[in-house]
């Protein structure tokens, strides 16, 4: 397999040869040919742009098939935002009986909320500053990624503060979400009401919902008058986990490069986050195409899930109350929903590799004063 520093030195124009330019404080090398060859620029303009912007996805999916190891920071992430699901529904659940029994059940719920979001942006932060690190790594043969994860210790201090300003920022705009909608409910729906419609009608059809029986995925507990434990997984955690996931992916695409500037640079989380919104306001439009590209990836998969109900014969039967799958047809949608989640979180990973790659075009434009890249020669 070939090694990290070789495949990042052929994706990233990070050749052997003696740089042209300074070197970063780190030692990464940033030559003045492209960071993705076979994307030629193109000139100025949308296109040029748009090329710009797609190249780093098209690499970073050629930068993951030759370093397989990667994939320890898609498996890894992906145990993570499981373990989140798991939190966000033992949080529905404590809020629930102690909101029933007590009633301090929204304060506590605000303070589980923030310890279940900082712990897990905390360890995909961490992750994220191993797999930064694995990337650039210039040592010869395969760099270990989790030699680099171990690597990242030594910035725990701007990692943690980081985490801490994203669980916070993630928390505010839950709370503008929520109260969006008791407050502004028709502007609510007019913005959000037929992406909820559809996120919530899809999750209800096979293959999403095995059981085909909308809002009682799980059986509920004869006796005891609530919910299964199950069910508090999905739907309620499982939905918690998808607004979760969706807030926080925004904050890491507004803020692309302040991971990059922490483990590269060795830059406080102030000077961090600075440079990374200076160097966001010249490639946003680049770093718009290359999330856009990669989201209309994750969509095209996901919309395989209408051969699926083709094939089972059977979407959300709402007239037949007690329908449920053969054993056979269950197998197969989670395995279905398996690989789907698989695809997302490789997408993922491939989006860490080329928001590396924009910030190595961008500190090479940086430095050479070229507003424009030339193809790799």
């Amino acid at each position: 397999m070939t090694g990290i520093s070789e495949t990042a030195e052929h994706w990233f124009g990070l050749c052997r040869k003696p740089p042209a330019v300074h070197a970063l404080q780190t030692g990464i090398h940033i030559p003045p040919e492209s960071a993705h060859e076979g994307i030629p620029d193109g000139g100025g303009g949308g296109s040029g742009t748009i090329r710009r912007g797609i190249g780093p996805a098209l690499s970073g999916m050629r930068t993951l098939n030759r370093n397989r190891q990667l994939l320890w920071f898609t498996l890894l992430a992906g145990l993570v935002l499981a373990g989140n699901t798991i939190g966000q529904s033992a949080i529905s659940y404590i809020s629930w009986y102690i909101g029933g029994a007590m009633q301090p059940g929204i304060i506590v719920g605000l303070v589980l909320s923030f310890l279940i979001e900082f712990a897990t942006l905390f360890c995909l932060v961490f992750l994220l500053a191993g797999f930064v690190l694995s990337i650039s790594s210039k040592k010869e043969g395969s760099a270990s990624f989790f030699v680099e994860l171990a690597g990242a210790k030594k910035y725990l201090k701007p990692i943690f503060l980081w985490s801490i300003v994203l669980a916070l920022a993630g928390m505010l705009l839950v709370s503008i979400y929520d109260y969006s909608f008791v407050l502004f409910p028709i502007l609510f729906f007019n913005i959000f009401g037929p992406f909820y419609s559809f996120l919530t009608s899809t999750l209800s059809q096979f293959p999403f919902n095995l059981t085909l029986v909308p809002y009682k995925v799980f059986t509920e507990l004869p006796d005891n008058g609530g919910h299964s434990l199950l069910s508090w997984i999905y739907p309620f955690g499982f939905m918690d986990a998808l607004i979760f996931s969706a807030i926080n992916l925004l904050l890491f695409i507004l803020t692309p490069f302040v991971v990059p500037f922490i483990v590269l640079e060795q830059k406080t989380l102030r000077e961090a986050v600075v440079g990374s919104f200076g160097m966001i306001k010249k490639t946003w439009d680049e770093v718009a195409a290359c999330a856009i590209f990669l989201g209309v990836v994750v969509f095209g998969v996901f919309l395989t899930y209408l051969l699926v109900q083709a094939a089972h014969g059977m979407v959300a039967p709402l007239e037949v109350v007690h329908y449920r799958p053969t054993a056979t047809w269950i197998a197969l949608g989670l395995l279905y929903d398996l690989a789907l989640f698989s695809v997302a979180f490789v997408v993922a990973t491939v989006g860490g590799i080329a928001a590396l790659d924009l910030y190595t075009s961008a500190k090479n434009r940086q430095i050479t004063g070229s507003p424009e890249q030339e193809p790799h020669s």
